[in-house]
């Protein structure tokens, strides 16, 4: 199965689906439903979701059952993360979910155009494959994954593309945590444009 194969208006590849409580970035602590789409082309090694890679081994699931758990939960917000989600057409999800007036937020590589009206838009560019144009003008917010001293430079020449409304975030790779942090911090505090950014959840134990 490729994504050409897949009526987006019907079903999409669902690798899981969950309410838990967003554990990072400009949403972190809000309660949150999120749809983990399974497909991904972008190749990060540090990648804690690699089973979402290959979208064949995970499930079509329709959009009337993936509405029906969003709105059984009780939620005000869906995160539609992956895998890369933007490889997907999101108009018929996202327009359903706005009908039950859910703000929906997407987090993406921006590898792809985004076609599916979304309100929040973190953009967390990978070294590994490069960004569409278009992701810095609907970029929400920039994250930043910090896994090499040379990230900071990286970053900021993301930062200069953004639109001055972008709020900018640095995080680092869970694995590297203790090495980064404390570099991240003191990057922050003499370029205090940047926020950090914490996998709470992890802290937390959630998924």
């Amino acid at each position: 199965m490729q994504v050409k194969d897949v009526d987006t208006s019907q079903h999409l590849p669902v690798m899981e689906y969950f309410y838990t409580i967003q554990g990072e970035g400009s949403y972190s602590g809000r309660a949150s439903f999120f749809i983990r789409l399974a497909g991904c082309d972008v190749g990060c090694v540090w990648c804690d979701v690699k089973e979402s890679w290959d979208m064949s081994e995970h499930p079509l699931q329709t959009i009337d059952f993936l509405l029906n758990e969003v709105v059984t939960s009780g939620t005000d917000f869906v995160v539609i993360t992956g895998g890369e989600p933007a490889m997907y057409d999101l108009t018929t999800l996202v327009n359903r979910l706005k009908e039950q007036h859910i703000e929906v937020a997407i987090e993406t590589s921006g590898t792809y155009p985004l076609l599916g009206a979304i309100d929040w838009y973190c953009f967390s560019p990978k070294k590994f494959k490069a960004p569409v144009d278009e992701a810095y003008s609907k970029a929400s917010e920039l994250k930043i994954i910090i896994n090499h001293p040379s990230d900071f430079a990286w970053a900021e020449e993301h930062a200069t593309k953004v639109s001055s409304n972008c709020k900018l975030y640095l995080q680092p790779e869970w694995s590297k945590q203790e090495r980064f942090l404390p570099e991240i911090i003191a990057y922050v505090k003499n370029h205090p444009k940047w926020r950090i950014s914490l996998q709470t959840h992890k802290f937390m134990n959630i998924p």
